[in-house]
């Protein structure tokens, strides 16, 4: 199950994430977002070697992506492929001309995959909303947008985790209401608890799951994420 990924994750969710989800998660840099993400997908899937997984990464190369998630002891599963756009946004830059739809382009790697891998490919992460909004030409009508893109996901039967930046005060960076359309929203964050600036993991919405609301500290060590418990103040 995915509360059991991530050591200490079950004394945050009661009841497990079942497909077919959409969930946010978002926070300001330093908070993990990648590093979460990447941490339950990969143990999720080394526990379930049957399943696919992909991860697509908008602001790093693979080789980059990969190298920072072993820094922290978080290997790939073979079962997840991690895919970026690099190659695709330097022949934009130098071709020039009518540039790739990158909101396209990921629907349609999506589509492969499912017609290639079937129900075994259960899991996707992107990296980040934001990253794709500043590679659109168009951001016009992004609650439509957004909201057929997530129905997609929806309609593959993927549990799929977007990551979104938000600002240390909790401003997020949102053009079309996307946090009304998704299923859930876990926010990573940074706070300050008994004199000591402590990173944090809560829970602000889930649908048909049952849940903490509570902030819990995160601990960040080999081996990726540790949920240690709620923060008290």
């Amino acid at each position: 199950m995915f509360k059991d990924t991530i050591p200490g994750l079950d004394k945050v969710f009661k009841t497990d994430i079942d497909a077919p989800k959409v969930i946010l998660v978002t926070g300001p840099p330093g908070s993990m977002k990648t590093a979460f993400c990447y941490t339950l997908m990969s143990y999720y899937l080394l526990k379930h070697p049957d399943e696919f997984g992909l991860y697509c990464t908008l602001e790093e190369s693979v080789e980059s992506h990969l190298k920072n998630m072993e820094s922290l002891g978080i290997h790939l599963a073979l079962n997840m492929q991690v895919s970026d756009l690099t190659d695709l946004r330097e022949i934009d830059e130098i071709v020039g001309g009518e540039s790739t739809n990158y909101l396209e382009f990921i629907e349609k790697m999506i589509y492969h995959f499912k017609k290639t891998r079937g129900d075994k490919f259960t899991i996707f992460a992107l990296d980040s909303l934001g990253a794709l909004y500043s590679l659109l030409e168009d951001v016009s009508n992004m609650r439509k947008r957004m909201f057929y893109f997530f129905k997609m996901l929806r309609d593959q039967n993927l549990v799929s985790f977007v990551i979104m930046e938000r600002s240390l005060t909790g401003e997020s960076h949102l053009l079309g209401n996307e946090g009304f359309l998704v299923d859930g929203i876990i926010h990573l964050g940074l706070e300050r608890s008994r004199g000591k600036l402590v990173r944090f993991l809560q829970v602000e919405k889930m649908r048909a799951c049952q849940h903490s609301m509570e902030r819990h500290a995160l601990e960040v060590g080999d081996g990726g994420i540790r949920v240690l418990g709620p923060i008290f103040e």
